[in-house]
């Protein structure tokens, strides 16, 4: 099998691209920041002691509060009025759920390939 030629990006093209991929992130990071903050009310509540349920989603929400935290935000990934080793628990299992769900369809290979 012989070699293909395939030709180098030029210049222009090139910086389209990285323009392109940075307003990808900054709006992407953007609007994850303003849906934690959303949500975040209504996932953390007061003055409630919180078990295996809300760590789970606690556990979930941990990875999309990054961007916030970047930004400058002090924001919530954990509930310290919760009821202990469950909530932990809890809190592991949706770390994982989270993982699965965005970076699991990057290792899924079809039959036969």
């Amino acid at each position: 099998m012989e070699p293909q030629n395939i030709p180098a990006p030029t210049p222009v093209a090139r910086w389209k691209f990285i323009v392109r991929k940075a307003a990808t992130v900054a709006i992407t990071t953007a609007v994850v920041s303003w849906l934690y903050g959303w949500v975040s009310p209504w996932a953390f509540p007061p003055k409630q002691t919180v078990g295996f349920g809300y760590g789970m989603l606690h556990g979930a929400m941990m990875p999309i509060a990054l961007p916030s935290l970047v930004l400058g935000k002090d924001v919530e990934i954990y509930d310290a009025d919760n009821i202990g080793r469950i909530y932990k628990i809890g809190y592991i299992c949706g770390i994982n759920l989270c993982g699965l769900v965005f970076f699991g369809p990057l290792f899924w290979r079809p039959k036969g390939k």
